[in-house]
């Protein structure tokens, strides 16, 4: 489906304003700016204009739509409407009718006739825009781009929104997924298994059946899959994602390609392994089957996301540790042939973090994952809010969303992954989804209505700059590690003595996992795992997560934390010259 296919209005001309008496001129300007981002060439007219100057307006500017707005009373609208009617006639002037207002005048307006559209005010942007494009609302599967970069174009300037869903039963879950559907608020419905499902779905005997639905859907077959897509076929005909397998994952991406039609493979780097205890793969392992999975996906066209950066700021890591992890998360992607990478953004997280340092983080994620960015490798921008940051309090939390994602659209994101309010106390239901959407659709409609760029903040972008400062000291950290092991000098575990060190260190199993073990890649929640180093010691400072020294309890430079890992090895090294 190519964009000229999906706005087949583009070029036509569109003529606005408030009708009569009516000086509220905000609704016809919204609209105006909307169609103009759909392709159309639109002019104000004016507030408070007669239905005779309108008509000659329209004629003389040989205009294709007359969109006029009005709210006040219903009344007076329908003598209005019948006198623009008449002077347009009069006119021989052939223009296709709009008319926003309050549900009681657009209630006139369809009593009256003549218009081709009606706009009350409780429309969904999706619906303004389906009309603007010459397509019936809610119908007719053809309008909707069934891949993750057309659904991305055709949405634009709005992000396309994403949210989690899954209840224990799938019966439940396709019921939900249906409503959902129906509502035509949701891009894409991301689907949560249980964790059995994610790690024996092959394998039943193993699992622990006290857990079926725990955090997810109860998937146990293909027909499960099937069932939870067919639900979908319906409404705006979202298009479906899953989590990825933590083991047997070629099998699992197979199933979740052929049966729900995956629109992007979230496959972490470092994860979903013996640190965060989700599989028991050792983490060059599974480093080494990310890597593999990525290339996998990529082979068939599939968009990849790399949850990789916001683990470790989950598990309270520095902010620097986070945006790094972002840069090898994108670097690996492309390294494995992806072309279309979702970079996600996690906002709130750890909790505490404040909105200021909060965005020169993204920032920073953002200016080192874009400068991989080119024709072989496109970046989408995916924003959510942090699910550890919600208030219990229901009423809090969807303040906290509606703020959220108010500030996270100031990095311009294509995807909004919308959190649901309620998700600290319980699991969403399909309502609670519905709602959560509509409150994130209605910040967003506001911000692109016109907000100050909170980019712009210096305060902002300080933080930015010092994060991708701090982030290449952490990455050149990396890189001494694999010249330390190509050397000798850093013992390779026998653990993982049967992956041989390769010669790109940002790419590398064996460099990326003794990174970690060595501490360069860190977080205080891994304290006393194995595979890991977890003696960092972080603490919000100014809303910002930074690394400490556990004796002074100030914080550490970047240069001087890396030192100290790797000053030991260095030594040895020269003394062994």
């Amino acid at each position: 489906m190519t964009v000229n296919e999906i706005r087949p209005r583009a070029g036509k001309k569109i003529l606005g304003a408030s009708m009569g008496d009516c000086v509220h001129v905000a609704g016809v300007l919204s609209f105006l700016r909307l169609a103009e981002s759909q392709g159309y060439r639109a002019e104000f007219a004016g507030t408070a204009v007669s239905p005779e100057d309108l008509a000659a307006m329209a004629k003389a500017n040989k205009v294709d739509y007359l969109a006029v707005g009005y709210r006040l009373d219903p009344e007076a609208a329908r003598n209005l409407i019948r006198r623009l009617k008449s002077a347009l006639e009069k006119r021989g002037c052939s223009v296709k009718l709009l008319l926003g207002g309050t549900p009681p005048v657009a209630q006139v307006a369809r009593e009256e006739g003549g218009f081709d559209a009606v706009f009350s005010g409780k429309e969904d942007i999706d619906e303004i825009i389906a009309y603007l494009r010459g397509k019936p609302v809610l119908k007719e599967i053809s309008r909707y781009p069934d891949r993750l970069g057309e659904r991305i174009e055709w949405k634009q300037p709005y992000p396309i929104l994403r949210h989690h869903f899954g209840l224990p039963s799938v019966d439940e879950t396709a019921e939900g997924i249906k409503r959902i559907a129906g509502s035509g608020v949701l891009d894409v419905i991301s689907l949560g298994p249980d964790q059995n499902a994610q790690e024996s779905f092959f394998r039943p005997e193993e699992m622990d059946h006290d857990q079926d639905g725990s955090g997810g859907t109860a998937v146990r077959s293909r027909e499960d899959f099937e069932k939870l897509y067919a639900a979908s076929r319906t409404g705006n005909y979202p298009l479906m994602r899953c989590y990825s397998g933590t083991r047997d994952v070629f099998r699992f991406a197979e199933l979740l390609a052929s049966t729900i039609k995956n629109a992007w493979a979230a496959i972490p780097l470092c994860w979903y392994n013996v640190l965060d205890g989700r599989g028991p793969r050792p983490v060059v392992q599974s480093i080494a089957e990310g890597q593999e999975l990525m290339a996998w996906h990529a082979q068939r066209g599939i968009p990849v996301e790399v949850n990789e950066a916001h683990h470790w700021s989950l598990r309270d890591a520095p902010d620097v540790v986070a945006v790094a992890a972002a840069y090898l998360a994108a670097y690996n992607a492309k390294k494995a042939g992806v072309r279309e990478y979702v970079a996600q953004l996690m906002f709130n997280t750890p909790p505490g973090t404040s909105p200021v340092m909060d965005l020169g983080k993204m920032l920073a994620k953002i200016k080192l994952v874009e400068s991989l960015a080119g024709d072989d490798f496109k970046v989408y921008r995916q924003v959510r809010a942090g699910l550890a940051s919600f208030p219990v309090d229901l009423d809090q939390a969807k303040g906290h969303l509606a703020l959220s994602t108010t500030v996270s659209m100031a990095v311009k994101p294509h995807i909004v992954h919308v959190v649901g309010y309620c998700e600290a106390d319980h699991l969403a239901s399909a309502e609670e989804v519905i709602e959560s959407c509509k409150i994130a659709r209605g910040a967003i409609r506001l911000c692109l209505e016109g907000m100050p760029d909170l980019a712009l903040d210096e305060r902002v972008i300080a933080r930015r700059e010092r994060l991708v400062t701090d982030a290449m000291v952490l990455l050149a950290g990396i890189a001494e590690v694999h010249r330390l092991l190509m050397e000798g000098a850093i013992p390779v575990p026998k653990r993982e003595g049967y992956f041989e060190i390769g010669p790109d260190p940002f790419a590398d199993p064996v460099t990326l996992s003794t990174a970690i073990a060595l501490g360069i890649l860190d977080a205080p929640h891994l304290k006393g795992n194995p595979s890991a180093c977890g003696e960092i010691v972080t603490s919000m400072v100014d809303g910002a997560c930074v690394a400490i020294d556990p004796k002074t309890r100030k914080p550490i430079p970047e240069e001087i934390r890396i030192e100290r890992i790797l000053d030991i090895f260095r030594k040895k090294q020269a003394a062994a010259r």
